[in-house]
């Protein structure tokens, strides 16, 4: 008599891999500035940190050249915070002007997914622009 098999046919990526998906898809078109303020004297601000290090990368950057990345380091043994405010345009809609994540406790993951939760879901869609027949046979004939 066997025994049904009961678990995953293959192991996880990781929380590396999973960092790397939620990098994928975060989108910066519904923030305006970003403010990340943390004490680099505190225990728990190294999460913090790899997030600023993760969104000041020019891949993420380049989904909204506009957005303003901004870091406060203070001395004040205050929680680290993550301040997001968003564009004038799509908070009307959305009926809020900033996000505030406490990141005292949270790890890089939680706050990318968090990110995305929350800012890169009021993103406006993409419009994918596809070309008309007559624009087709105009790249064809150079």
């Amino acid at each position: 008599m066997s025994i049904p098999y009961s678990g995953t046919f293959r192991r996880s990526g990781g929380v590396v891999s999973a960092i790397g998906k939620q990098l994928k898809a975060v989108n910066l078109k519904a923030a305006r500035r970003i403010t990340v303020k943390f004490d680099p004297f505190s225990e728990n601000v190294t999460h913090t940190r790899n997030f600023l290090h993760y969104i000041s990368s020019p891949k993420i950057a380049l989904t909204n050249p506009n957005c303003i990345l901004k870091t406060e380091v203070v001395c004040d043994r205050s929680e680290p915070t993550v301040d997001i405010s968003i564009l004038p345009s799509i908070a009307e809609s959305a009926s809020l002007k900033s996000v505030t994540l406490k990141s005292g406790n949270l790890t890089c993951l939680e706050l990318l997914k968090l990110l995305n939760k929350h800012i890169s879901s009021l993103a406006p869609p993409e419009q994918i622009i596809t070309p008309t027949k007559l624009e087709k046979k105009k790249g064809k004939k150079k």
